[in-house]
């Protein structure tokens, strides 16, 4: 009877020292935290950097919600022609400088909050559909408070004869003639818009990973550079379709007063859907839908895909230094 107890009551043995690393490992998916940020910033630029023009043309066509009635029906080909023809290809790029200032950083911060509680909510699960939305909600709205005030200058440099010369000009007079709080007169509607937003393209990213993974296990791993670009577009396709309405809404209350936009009494969500309701229809609220979805569908490819690289980059650094 002795020695039968014995090997039962060995196996469930277990080592408290060792769960805080393993805790640990989980958490950081084996990575020190400074490189998440690092990962991150790369991928945010890299993304934003690369699909800046296609920004641009979304900016017009939803700023052209809040300007003359006669605009409101602009497409995708005929605000390109207009850029083109009366700014030339540099009117696309206008405000990458407020772009290049933010993204890195809003990028760095959002990977880094995505992977922590994305390690504390999954509590060793990696399938986890509701850790994965949950710790991509927590992340933008860490990353959109890092984001929204350089969001906002370079949306009004995108817009059809901006009156600023460039970013530093766009900050300074719109701390003189507005204050601080201007910068941030999105920040409650991005946030809105991008916890949806992102709690969706995180966790149709994950699931799309791994279900492409699993569809020929012999020959694709849910680890391949394809599965991250197809998983990527696909979540961004996904997220940016369901919310383009509180985008509207976004561009709207960061570009009020400029350029012939609209000017908000209130900076509430609902006051802006009436208005831009009242004036251009339900249709209005979808304004820039297009550019907006060929936007992110590329921009959510490259950003994830270039995000897991720098990831098995650092993966394949520390092993060398370990060995």
């Amino acid at each position: 009877m002795a020695t039968d107890a014995s090997p039962k009551y060995r196996a469930p043995d277990f080592h408290p020292p060792e769960i805080p690393e393993l805790a640990a490992h989980h958490l950081h998916d084996g990575l020190p935290f400074w490189q998440y940020m690092v990962g991150g910033s790369i991928a945010g630029s890299v993304e934003h950097m690369a699909m800046f023009p296609v920004d641009t043309l979304k900016t017009r066509m939803q700023a052209l919600a809040g300007a003359a009635a006669g605009s409101a029906n602009v497409g995708v080909r005929q605000a390109l022609g207009s850029i083109i023809r009366h700014e030339g290809p540099a009117g696309l790029y206008r405000g990458i400088g407020a772009m290049g200032l933010g993204a890195g950083p809003a990028h760095a911060v959002y990977f880094s909050v995505y992977e922590l509680f994305r390690g504390l909510l999954s509590r060793g699960e990696e399938n986890s559909h509701v850790a994965n939305a949950v710790a991509g909600a927590f992340a933008t709205v860490s990353s959109d408070f890092v984001l929204t005030p350089m969001d906002m200058v370079k949306q009004r440099l995108q817009l059809k004869s901006s009156p600023y010369k460039g970013v530093a000009d766009c900050v300074r007079r719109v701390l003189v003639q507005e204050g601080v709080g201007a910068f941030y007169a999105g920040y409650k509607t991005t946030v809105i818009m991008n916890a949806p937003f992102f709690a969706v393209q995180t966790a149709t990213y994950e699931a799309t990973k791994r279900a492409l993974g699993g569809l020929a296990p012999g020959s694709v791993s849910d680890e391949s550079p394809v599965v991250h670009v197809t998983a990527g577009a696909a979540a961004g396709v996904l997220a940016a379709a369901v919310t383009t309405p509180l985008d509207v809404v976004k561009t709207q209350l960061q570009c009020q007063g400029v350029c012939g936009c609209d000017r908000f009494s209130s900076t509430s969500i609902m006051n802006v859907i009436k208005t831009i309701v009242k004036k251009d229809g339900y249709r209005g609220l979808m304004r820039g839908w297009v550019p907006r979805i060929l936007f992110h569908a590329p921009a959510t490819a490259i950003c994830w895909s270039t995000y897991e690289a720098s990831k098995a980059f650092f993966h394949r650094l520390n092993d060398k230094q370990d060995a």
